[in-house]
């Protein structure tokens, strides 16, 4: 699946080169394949899957059940992407990282010297780490570092407004089941992106906390349908629904060439809370190609940065 268009936004691996390109395309395509040798094996459990549904049983016009395109039983490779241009971890300006109170499962406030809560739909935050360079075992141990935008389109630390906020970044520690868990707020869907959430995942807690080093860099997509419905349920992401309107997930310069792995399910409705939900297989470093440099991008900042 690959999409045409082009957005402004961050650096994506198709503005380095052919070169570059050739390189990363096969390199991603060997990840999927490790994903989805066995999807054969995991066909007969799909139909089942397909009326799991929301455990609320989805009765509700508000209520929102969307599953992501991976099969069930397989664990996909998630690619490397593009950190963008507000990471936060250092490699272009400030580093949270390295501060105390960024481990912590709560990201709708700012911690330390700053002070603020991002406003927004709440949604919980659930990833499901699979280590397959050990056949798939749950990444128990390894932290993940995730941060998006706000409400407005915003990325605290960075964007006009919100430079003295560090809100909406945090790191988790898996449990034994590979699991973590944040709580945050829908990230709106500013002009030329689709809505994502950005997230790092390094093989230990004293890694991540050291700044640098992720094993994996990589996004979340949203999808489609939920996202139209928490911009209709809250006026504050009004400017959303004007930006979905120019971009796709085939169009978008991050998972126009496939978001197989990374497309979440995401159960809930506006009114209650969302909960965000994604296995994410993690391949050895030396498997995951940088997409670009992680700082600066021919869009500028999002809008809410102006």
């Amino acid at each position: 699946m690959s999409g045409t268009g082009r957005h402004t936004g961050e650096v994506h691996e198709h503005d380095l080169g052919l070169a570059h390109d050739l390189r990363v395309m096969s390199r991603r395509r060997a990840l999927s394949f490790l994903g989805f040798a066995g999807l054969a094996t995991a066909a007969a459990g799909c139909a089942a899957a397909t009326n799991s549904g929301d455990s609320t049983g989805g009765n509700s016009a508000a209520s929102t059940t969307t599953t992501s395109a991976a099969g069930a039983g397989t664990v996909a490779a998630a690619p490397q992407e593009t950190a963008g241009p507000y990471p936060g971890d250092g490699s272009n300006g400030p580093n949270v990282l390295i501060e105390s109170g960024i481990v912590r499962s709560d990201i709708t406030g700012s911690f330390g010297s700053y002070s603020g809560v991002a406003q927004g739909v709440p949604m919980t935050l659930t990833l499901s780490l699979r280590d397959l360079t050990r056949d798939g075992a749950a990444g128990s141990g390894m932290a993940v570092y995730v941060w998006h935008a706000d409400r407005d389109g915003r990325y605290s630390l960075y964007s006009g407004g919100v430079t003295d906020q560090n809100y909406l970044r945090g790191v988790q520690v898996a449990d034994a089941d590979g699991k973590l868990t944040y709580t945050s707020i829908f990230p709106a869907c500013y002009d030329g992106r689709w809505p994502h959430i950005h997230f790092e995942v390094f093989d230990s807690l004293e890694t991540a906390v050291a700044g640098g080093n992720a094993r994996l860099t990589s996004q979340i997509a949203l999808p489609e349908d939920v996202c139209e419905r928490v911009y209709a349920y809250d006026s504050g992401y009004a400017q959303s629904t004007t930006n979905m309107s120019k971009v796709s997930l085939a169009s978008d310069n991050v998972f126009g060439d496939g978001w197989d792995a990374e497309l979440a399910t995401v159960t809930g409705s506006p009114a209650t809370g969302l909960t965000t939900a994604i296995t994410v297989g993690v391949a050895a470093k030396s498997d995951s190609v940088a997409a670009g440099p992680p700082g600066g991008g021919p869009g500028g900042p999002p809008p809410g940065g102006r």
